[in-house]
């Protein structure tokens, strides 16, 4: 395995989350990829999204919950079997597709609205593209991406089942592009580590700070422990009202990435904090400023000014704006999930509004 310490990027984590505000509403989801059949078996994914309206009072409502569980061929990505918590018309028709580049264009076909909707659901669906391609790391902390690359064309072997325990050889074609992001830029360490060695570097990031905090136990929904080779990924939103600044809004965003290994260690891959304010009445980004917690690569946190770009931009037109214009070396896909996830901000924004009526049957709460 070829580290490269002196090369890593920020590790810095976030410590606990911060106490929810009065009047404020926390969206919270979690996205696990476990591979209970072994490191090159079929991937499971268990993703939950909850709702949270804190009052005045601070006491937390739930105003809307939801589940998603599928099953992904380990070599392929495609979905052998998906199910949903509250049920979705429609979902069943995902079987069969790759999560990967063009699921979200399948899934917006299947579901049509939805995206409109900013449902829990659809915001986990939106984020399962990201979540399986990062649960690859599980592969390259257990030693099975080891060993130079191999030439196009050339044998290698791939995820299978079995006793086949050989590393599995990566052809060129298989890597990202170059200039895909900051950490992939052309110049920057990844890129000269494997033009120089051949081999791609694994990034070690820092242990995980457990995020729950004792004098809040509502402060995030239920989740199952990790367990060996897992990854999970992890958001938290809060929107609350800007005292004193009429329609405006204040949103405060945490995102993690976060690995198991064999021996119960958990450590962040990915970590981003992200600050700035709504107009609610416009439904428009005003400011956005982010903060790189912990990155692979002394190079990513050069996507950090790519969040100012947002200022100005249409609620509605966020995620896929940010898909089409925030691109090459100055960008992070993992960051633009992050704010891509902003869209959803004018569903929530309506629970600052009044009371919070009953939940609905449609994506765990009343948006859908």
């Amino acid at each position: 395995m070829l580290l490269l310490p002196e090369a890593a990027g920020p590790h810095d984590p976030v410590r606990v989350t911060p106490a929810r505000p009065t009047g404020s509403v926390r969206r919270t989801s979690s996205i696990d990829t476990s591979r209970p059949d072994g490191i090159r078996g079929d991937l499971v994914m268990v993703a939950r999204a909850r709702d949270l309206l804190t009052g005045a009072a601070a006491t937390p409502t739930v105003v809307g919950e939801a589940e998603l569980r599928l099953r992904l061929d380990g070599a392929s990505r495609q979905i052998r079997s998906i199910a949903s918590s509250p049920n979705l018309s429609g979902l069943e028709s995902l079987v069969g597709s790759s999560v990967g580049p063009g699921f979200r264009a399948r899934l917006n076909d299947a579901l049509p609205g939805e995206q409109d909707s900013g449902s829990l659901l659809y915001l986990l669906l939106d984020d399962l593209p990201g979540a399986a391609l990062v649960s690859g790391y599980a592969m390259q902390r257990a030693g099975l991406l080891d060993g130079p690359l191999v030439t196009d064309g050339a044998e290698r072997s791939t995820t299978s089942t079995g006793g086949d325990d050989r590393p599995i050889r990566l052809t060129r074609a298989q890597l990202p592009s170059e200039d895909l992001c900051a950490g992939w830029a052309h110049d920057a360490v990844m890129m000269v580590t494997i033009r120089a060695t051949g081999e791609v570097p694994t990034p070690m990031g820092p242990p995980a700070p457990t995020l729950e905090s004792d004098d809040d136990p509502s402060g995030w929904h239920a989740m199952e422990p990790l367990g060996p080779h897992a990854m999970r990924r992890r958001r938290r939103l809060d929107l609350l009202a800007d005292e004193g600044r009429g329609s405006a809004r204040r949103v405060d965003v945490h995102f993690r990435d976060s690995h198991m290994d064999p021996s119960g260690l958990e450590t962040v891959v990915h970590e981003y904090s992200l600050v700035g304010s709504i107009d609610s009445a416009e439904g428009r980004v005003v400011e956005l400023v982010a903060r790189a917690d912990v990155l692979p690569w002394m190079e990513c946190p050069g996507a950090l000014a790519s969040a100012g770009r947002l200022a100005g931009m249409p609620l509605a037109e966020l995620r896929p704006r940010v898909r089409r214009e925030l691109t090459g070396s100055s960008s992070c896909t993992h960051l633009n999930d992050m704010l891509r996830s902003l869209g959803d901000v004018s569903a929530l924004s309506a629970e600052l509004d009044g009371p919070a009526p009953p939940p609905s049957d449609r994506g765990g709460s009343r948006r859908g």
